[in-house]
């Protein structure tokens, strides 16, 4: 079969599926759901608290007691909440029911960087359609278009989105791409929105996929379902699944661990779609227990602008600190957990007359000693 070369032009004129955009009305009303089964769960671990400490809900707001007036409910529901929480505080400290508390503000600068995601995505679609058609154009293979090809074209975009994924938690100018998923501290559908607008860099790793020869249409489409498949997995309302199931694909089970700040957990489960890359290259760990979220330095913050650059600020600003190439190399392309030594990457630069001072001198005007840049891979 005579393989079909495109130009930019033809790919913009073939009729690509808007899988994703078919998706989004689900997506939004999956997080509604979500939202109000989260909070209906918060309300039942605060009672459950409460009544332990003495608190009588015999008066509980119902539908029924609400005169059946959806507003009144929700009100009386949330005044109710507040009132158990504070009987909670005063008698016993916070409730282990806050820790899992659904933060509106949280969602909503998750949806901010989604729509920010979305505008970036448009500004640089001809970039990462035209360097996928260059390698495809160039390669003599060549994967005619059949039910297969699709089959075997997900499981090899899922296998370079799975070290596009490793690579972005082993090297710091990738985290920074990639920080901005794991920056919130809650763990629900809205976090798959939280994509970085810097992560299209990412678009190199899928090149072999376009050298092995698969169509455009084919290739392209894998990346929308694999994008889409991310959704579901960002829950805590799905436990474990089928055991088949669970060797086989990532599951809520596998990611929640993958967003865990618990030593045993970091560095684990970088599958998108399948987690047996992670069985096989050894970054593979169970979900023990109930993680806590986020990454070992927070940035405390709801801006979306900030969620996303925060890292490329802290960058440059240890490359400020650092004022020598070497360094400059390792804090871009080191370990997002890198330590420098600033005795080493300055050495004598860094020093009046080019004098490296005693090591008592230098402890005494700290400018000796071990320094962390950045966030550390979570």
């Amino acid at each position: 079969m005579t393989k079909p070369l495109y130009t930019f032009d033809d790919i913009q004129n073939l009729e690509f599926p808007p899988v994703i955009v078919y998706a989004v009305p689900v997506m939004v009303a999956l997080t509604i759901v979500e939202w109000f089964l989260r909070r209906r769960e918060y309300i039942h671990e605060l009672e459950e608290a409460a009544q332990s400490l003495g608190f009588l809900t015999d008066y509980a707001p119902t539908f029924a007691n609400s005169d059946y007036n959806p507003v009144r409910y929700t009100q009386r529901r949330n005044a109710y909440a507040e009132e158990m929480k504070a009987y909670i505080a005063d008698h016993a400290g916070q409730s282990r029911a806050e820790k899992h508390n659904y933060d509106i503000k949280d969602g909503l600068a998750a949806a901010g960087v989604g729509v920010g995601n979305l505008i970036s995505t448009a500004l640089v679609k001809a970039a990462t359609f035209g360097i996928i058609l260059f390698f495809y154009n160039l390669t003599p293979l060549y994967i005619p278009t059949t039910w297969w090809s699709f089959v075997l074209c997900f499981v090899v975009v899922d296998f370079c989105r799975y070290w596009a994924h490793r690579v972005s938690h082993e090297q710091r100018f990738l985290w920074a791409t990639h920080v901005t998923h794991h920056s919130s501290e809650q763990y629900n559908f809205t976090v798959s929105f939280r994509l970085s607008w810097t992560q299209h860099i990412k678009v190199i790793f899928f090149i072999p996929a376009a050298l092995l020869g698969f169509d455009p249409f084919v290739f392209f489409i894998c990346m929308q379902i694999g994008v889409l498949y991310q959704f579901w997995i960002h829950t805590e309302l799905i436990d474990r699944m089928w055991a088949p199931i669970e060797f086989v694909f990532v599951t809520p089970s596998h990611h929640r661990v993958h967003h865990a700040t618990e030593e045993k957990y970091l560095d684990k489960n970088y599958g998108s779609s399948l987690i047996i890359w992670d069985r096989l290259f050894g970054t593979f760990c169970p979900e023990q227990e109930t993680p806590n979220y986020g990454i070992l330095k927070p940035v405390n913050s709801y801006n979306p602008v900030k969620l996303v650059f925060h890292e490329h600020v802290d960058m440059f600003r240890d490359m400020n600190t650092y004022r020598h190439p070497k360094a400059w190399w390792r804090i871009w392309f080191g370990g997002p957990g890198l330590t420098l030594d600033k005795e080493k990457h300055y050495g004598f630069y860094k020093y009046k007359d080019g004098e490296v001072p005693s090591a008592t001198e230098a402890q005494k005007e700290r400018k000796v000693g071990r320094e962390t840049p950045g966030n550390v891979v979570v």
